[in-house]
């Protein structure tokens, strides 16, 4: 015999329903993930809560870098779930003289890359509501979706929208969770640490590097301070997918948890590396 009703789901959840269950005396542990309504409902229960918050995480390829795996990665870290995951890579952030070379290289791990600049503005009046938020019409949706609501012809099934963009654009600031990806160029490496500690914006959650420049890859783990830091590989390492630890989807960023699992819910700062320094 096992634990009676030891995992229990809602047919029709609600903040209700969830307000019930978090005020009960029988619950002294909250683990919260999903909007940012529900978190904030835990925040405020009272009770000792773990709770996921908002991420919009960069990767940055720097020249040292494999190019052909970077993009690949960032291709199957961005487009796993239509971008809906909070670790999943929001924009890419590379410099200059591998730019045009990454570029093609994510066309060819199967994206659209839009360079008329009207295509473009239509996807973010499609895509960014006037309040500056992302249409949920369209989080999670297939790429092929958001094109054929834009007009904007395409061929195949595309697994990402690319575009150049500068730091300051719409879908690089805003956590879209669609299958959007605007790569912003720089022409150092301090430039590019300068433009991702940016892009996201102190909230600590995840980032990613393509170098094989260890000082490099060092110096932006310590910079951005975030719970994830995935080197050289797609960012759904950092859940133990092809990467370390116990995977897990729950990533307390504001309440100082970081990555949870079932054994432990301590603070556990994941920094993985899923190339060299393999004994195996």
């Amino acid at each position: 015999m096992g634990i009676e009703n030891l995992i229990v789901t809602l047919r029709e959840p609600s903040i209700e329903s969830a307000q019930e269950m978090m005020l009960h005396p029988d619950v002294s542990l909250l683990v919260v993930t999903g909007g940012p309504g529900v978190v904030k409902q835990a925040l405020q229960s009272g009770k000792k809560v773990i709770g996921a918050g908002a991420g919009n995480p960069p990767a940055f390829v720097d020249e040292t870098a494999d190019i052909k795996k970077a993009a690949q990665d960032i291709v199957l870290g961005a487009s796993l779930d239509n971008n809906i995951l909070c670790i999943a890579e929001k924009s890419v952030v590379a410099m200059r003289q591998i730019e045009p070379q990454l570029v093609q290289e994510m066309v060819k791990a199967g994206c659209i890359l839009l360079e008329n600049q009207q295509d473009i503005q239509r996807l973010v009046d499609l895509t960014v509501l006037p309040n500056g938020t992302p249409n949920k019409k369209f989080v999670g949706k297939n790429a092929s979706v958001i094109l054929d609501a834009a007009h904007i012809p395409y061929n195949g099934d595309p697994r990402l929208i690319i575009m150049r963009a500068p730091k300051n654009h719409p879908f690089a600031v805003i956590e879209m969770l669609m299958p959007i990806l605007p790569v912003v160029t720089v022409d150092s490496f301090d430039e590019g640490l300068d433009v991702c500690l940016m892009l996201e914006a102190g909230l600590h959650h995840t980032a990613t590097m393509h170098s094989l420049n260890m000082e490099r890859l060092n110096r932006m783990a310590r910079k951005m301070k975030t719970s994830i830091f995935v080197k050289n590989g797609p960012s759904y390492a950092g859940l133990g997918f092809s990467g370390e630890g116990t995977t897990t989807f729950t990533i307390a960023t504001p309440t100082g948890e970081s990555t949870t699992s079932a054994r432990c819910f301590a603070r556990r700062r994941r920094c993985c590396l899923t190339t060299g320094f393999n004994i195996r």
